[in-house]
């Protein structure tokens, strides 16, 4: 039996699978990850939340950062993998996808907004650090380049990316609902996470301990590898199309 074969058998027997995705899906994609050597932070130095909220000069980085690209989260599309869990979302197979994520390829490559837990928040719009109002990011552009600091039209709050800055507070209800996914699903299929960065990669563990069976597909080991009842270490594109042809065979 091939691993694709493995982990098909794996998705077909079960009723309700969580999906919990980290960079290694996305660099499938061209976009870079975290840690690594090349990575987003060998490149440039994280903006603490604190830092951000204190400081206008550190604000007006983050926002240089946002519209010139420089991190290279936003504007790539999605790919196999992206698409295979879209397409087990629309069967009926994949109910909910828990993301670390900030790039939108989940919701791009079709899966509704209501499947989607983003545990890290989203990059590609901007919300009201106050009211929580959303904003288009390009919409804000102007006000940047006239060296605007940016601030809410209607409480005066600032304004910052979607995403969960170092030092931010998790998203409380985002959190409470990957939580109660993870604990009602009978499969966890983990894809390209690296399962380091916490609390986020408490939600497999939670899987696993409420019953569920723990997959997980990752091109490095884990140390949740031990844990799991399906380990492959291959890329996440490739996998998931051999599995979507067992699935069809």
């Amino acid at each position: 039996m091939t691993n694709a074969t493995q982990l098909a058998k794996m998705i077909d027997a079960a009723d309700r699978v969580m999906v919990f995705t980290g960079a290694g899906i996305s660099t499938e994609s061209g976009i870079p990850d975290f840690r690594s050597p090349g990575g987003v932070w060998s490149k440039m130095q994280p903006i603490y939340f604190q830092d951000f909220v204190a400081s206008r000069e550190q604000r007006r980085e983050a926002w240089t950062r946002v519209f010139t690209k420089a991190a290279g989260w936003t504007g790539a599309q999605p790919n196999s993998g992206h698409y295979a869990v879209a397409e087990l979302v629309k069967r009926g197979k994949v109910t909910s996808i828990v993301t670390q994520n900030v790039d939108n390829l989940h919701q791009d490559s079709g899966v509704p907004d209501d499947n989607v837990i983003e545990v890290h928040g989203n990059a590609t719009y901007v919300k009201c650090l106050t009211c929580s109002k959303r904003y288009e990011t390009e919409a804000l552009k102007p006000r940047w380049e006239a060296d605007e600091d940016i601030t809410c039209d209607f409480c005066t709050g600032l304004l910052k990316t979607a995403t969960i800055s170092f030092g931010q507070a998790m998203p409380e209800d985002e959190m409470m609902r990957a939580e109660a996914e993870a604990a009602a699903c009978d499969l966890c299929l983990v894809l390209g996470s690296s399962l380091v960065v916490f609390p986020a990669a408490n939600i497999p563990i939670i899987a696993k301990q409420s019953g569920g069976r723990l997959a997980i597909v990752n091109r490095d080991p884990t140390d949740m590898d031990t844990y799991a009842d399906c380990v492959l270490n291959e890329g996440i594109g490739d996998v998931m199309a051999a599995v979507m042809a067992e699935l069809d065979a």
